[in-house]
């Protein structure tokens, strides 16, 4: 096939690219910008495009498909020139289905954990040997992309984002999946500058039970009141509730109780261990005993920026996570309290989405630092001026958080400074973000 991307340069659609060249595929792209790591992947690929900007003269009628990504606009002229020659147009997630719309597919999805989830499914299905094609957003150790897609497979598994689709397609992403297992981890309003009120966030989970295939099944979270709420709704889905299993923390460590036996584990933190909840039983559902699963998660340290271990000695250790809204914000630094209670928390967090920049948006963050010895939330006011959001002050971040001790800061070097004063004497830090406190080197500052 000869297939060409629209803003070839995106992460979830570089990797797709590298996944239909490996497949054997004529893969060609554009994009205005590329930046790193998809620049190299796909020159490394031999497939990055010559040159930077939009080129019409790349539509022609010889092409099988065309994938748009979310970067590009409604005008794009090399879009016009497919729908001109009337060229099938997809979104990635729309590609993707047709990719494996004769398997069994997973999706996991749900305000937070979805990342995770499907890296533990995935981990253990890459221990066991059992091929799959997957489309994950992290890149995970012994997996070459985040992508796979082959002929000779049977299963896939995708990580299900609620976000749009395209510039074109405003469905969700997950609602193009048509799961056979669906998991739902958690809701928890968020993309408000799409989804306006939460209930009709709350939608487009209730579309996406709607979409399993008959006789597939929903495996959700009984720990999550909303989330619980909507699976009830459904009398003629295969419901498969989950929730926090039995463990201890011994020495730092946390040990699954099990019927098979005492478990160790890399990972910890109850929201960790009702995602490996979540993906043991999505396991099942494709054949993996829970014996099985048991011994290949233990090796498990963790997907991409979430609770990532940056570095460890005698009595510092520091975590990166790509925690942001507010839900998940106050499941990381509860966690990471509970897993080291005797250590001084410093929890420093970054203001970087459309949402959590948007001031009414703002007070859902009310106590998601509270298990913090110390919390520091840092802010970039032209971060804010480029999404267009009303400007938002310190004071006002402080007043959203409801905590008088909270220090917050608007420039990268101010976190840097606050970092570098304290001692690492007996600490936690934990710092999360999705995107780069205003660009410090967070491993230098450690040490």
């Amino acid at each position: 096939m000869n297939v060409h991307f629209i803003a070839i340069g995106g992460s979830a659609m570089h990797n797709l690219a590298l996944a239909l060249n490996d497949k054997g595929y004529h893969v060609t792209g554009s994009d205005d910008e590329i930046f790193e790591p998809s620049r190299t992947r796909l020159e490394n690929a031999g497939i990055l495009p010559t040159s930077i900007g939009w080129d019409n003269s790349k539509i022609h009628t010889e092409l099988d498909a065309v994938i748009l990504g979310m970067h590009a606009r409604e005008d794009n002229p090399e879009l016009l020139k497919a729908k001109e020659l009337d060229l099938p147009v997809f979104s990635y997630p729309e590609f993707l289905f047709e990719q494996t719309k004769d398997k069994t597919r997973v999706v996991v999805g749900g305000s937070h954990g979805k990342t995770t989830i499907t890296s533990m499914i995935l981990h253990v299905l890459n221990v066991l040997d059992i091929n799959t094609d997957f489309m994950v957003g992290a890149i995970l150790d012994g997996l070459k992309n985040s992508v796979k897609l082959e002929s000779s497979t049977s299963i896939a598994i995708f990580e299900g984002d609620e976000y749009l689709s395209s510039p074109i397609d405003r469905r969700p992403k997950f609602h193009l999946y048509a799961p056979h297992v669906a998991i739902i981890s958690g809701i928890a309003w968020d993309h408000m500058n799409v989804f306006p009120t939460f209930d009709f966030y709350v939608d487009q989970f209730r579309i996406f039970v709607q979409k399993i295939e008959n006789g597939g099944c929903l495996i959700f979270c009984a720990e999550d009141p909303e989330v619980a709420k909507l699976a009830a709704e459904f009398n003629d889905v295969n419901t498969i509730p989950y929730g926090i299993p039995a463990y201890r923390i011994e020495n730092g460590k946390t040990i699954l109780e099990t019927e098979e036996g005492d478990v160790p584990l890399q990972i910890f933190g109850q929201h960790n261990l009702m995602n490996m909840e979540a993906a043991r039983l999505a396991c099942a559902q494709i054949d993996v005993s829970s014996g099985q699963f048991y011994n290949a998660i233990q090796s498990f340290t963790g997907a991409s920026r979430r609770l990532e271990k940056l570095t460890e000695r005698s009595n510092f250790v520091a975590y990166r996570d790509f925690a942001h809204a507010p839900s998940k914000l106050q499941a990381t630094t509860s966690a990471t309290k509970e897993q080291f209670p005797d250590r001084q928390l410093i929890a420093c967090m970054e203001l970087h989405t459309f949402s959590s920049l948007n001031k009414e948006f703002l007070y859902q963050y009310e106590g998601a630092m509270d298990a913090a010895d110390k919390a520091i939330v840092y802010f970039d006011p032209q971060v804010v001026a480029h999404k267009k959001l009303p400007a938002i002050t310190i004071d006002d971040v402080k007043k959203a958080f409801n905590r008088p001790d909270l220090t917050v800061v608007n420039s990268g070097a101010e976190v840097e400074a606050l970092l570098r004063a304290e001692d690492q004497h007996d600490q936690v830090w934990l710092l999360m973000s999705s995107g780069n406190f205003g660009g410090i080197n967070v491993e230098d500052v450690i040490g």
